[in-house]
């Protein structure tokens, strides 16, 4: 009674096909595996790289970033 059998899915699969059609089912089907594979590849991507320690960074290396960055003034206001 909890379980279904293979005729039951068989039908809700042709059921789906009939709804959405197979191209619209591959359409989603390789979206579905490119933003895996992207996934897999972000966190691949992302524990294979050391985290850069920046404060030990040379100091002319501090000063060419520093004149490539601008400068935004803006009021700090102080919490009551």
């Amino acid at each position: 009674m909890g379980s279904f059998s293979i005729w039951h899915w068989l039908i809700v699969l042709l059921i789906v096909v009939m709804v959405f059609g197979t191209k619209k089912l591959k359409n989603i089907g390789s979206d579905l595996g490119g933003a895996v594979k992207g996934f897999k590849d972000g966190m691949k991507d992302g524990s294979a790289q050391p985290a850069e320690d920046k404060s030990v960074a040379a100091p002319a290396q501090q000063v060419a970033n520093s004149a490539e960055k601008t400068t935004i003034d803006v009021e700090a206001k102080q919490k009551n």
